[in-house]
């Protein structure tokens, strides 16, 4: 690549409520500034109500940064104050409607200005990226289950199927401070990026993952297709959760 190719996002978005579910607690947004996928908790439509403030929270941060000279932005900064602001919608939610109390969402997002962005975490929803034919977990899951196989008390093989491996440790909760991950990359020409919820990650093998995200880099797929075919993967694994995943292929802009 050369320095004065200008790289830009080839992107798609997609959801499906699962085979168990009766509902669909999980919220989207692809733009090509602002990626992110929440995954929302609390029954009776209140996870529904969570992760659909998570994401007004980064609309409203996308929006904004409409009209911005995106090199002098603090991604970062911006990222991870998006996310305390979705914290302080959930607060008035709950004080408006006491019935919420309780629900929670995990977050994970990214903003964009190619061929740099921030990425911001907190929850166990996922980044991943695949570069070349290696396939990296960009983010780390903010559950029980993780701290326990990080401390050396559970192997990672053993996560994979442990009971309590949904338990959170962080999540987007009102009345909690937000603390996420902010970290800072640069991408590389062909890249594919998925965010995706743990409806796709606990039911669909990373080897799988990396096949489909495959033919998304040498373009045998567009991310509409692959969005699908994840889906499709999570549904033939049983699909016992929704399934969330926004994905996007780094090109150069034409």
């Amino acid at each position: 690549m050369t320095h004065d190719q200008v790289l830009t996002l080839r992107y798609a978005a997609g959801s499906d409520v699962g085979q168990h579910r009766s509902g669909n607690e999980d919220s989207a947004y692809a733009t090509v500034r602002l990626l992110a996928v929440a995954d929302g908790m609390g029954g009776h439509a209140a996870g529904e109500v969570a992760s659909a403030e998570a994401v007004a929270a980064l609309e409203e941060l996308d929006t904004r940064l409409a009209d911005e000279d995106m090199g002098k932005v603090d991604l970062g900064e911006e990222l991870a104050g998006a996310v305390r602001a979705a914290a302080s919608r959930l607060e008035e939610r709950v004080a408006d409607d006491p019935a919420l109390t309780g629900m929670g969402t995990t977050a994970t997002a990214m903003l964009w200005d190619c061929p740099r962005f921030a990425l911001g975490h907190i929850g166990d929803s996922r980044c991943y990226r695949l570069r070349g034919d290696t396939l990296t977990q960009l983010t780390r899951d903010h559950t029980m289950v993780q701290t326990l196989v990080d401390q050396g008390r559970l192997t990672p093989e053993a996560a994979e199927r442990h009971p309590s491996r949904s338990v959170l440790v962080r999540a987007l909760l009102a009345s909690v401070p937000a603390e996420p991950d902010i970290s800072l990359h640069t991408a590389q020409a062909d890249d594919v990026y998925l965010l995706c919820s743990d409806g796709l990650t606990d039911v669909v093998k990373a080897d799988d993952i990396q096949r489909v995200l495959t033919d998304v880099a040498t373009e045998t797929a567009t991310p509409e297709e692959a969005v699908q075919s994840l889906i499709d993967l999570a549904n033939e694994g049983g699909g016992p959760d929704n399934i969330t995943c926004v994905l996007a292929h780094v090109v150069p802009e034409e």
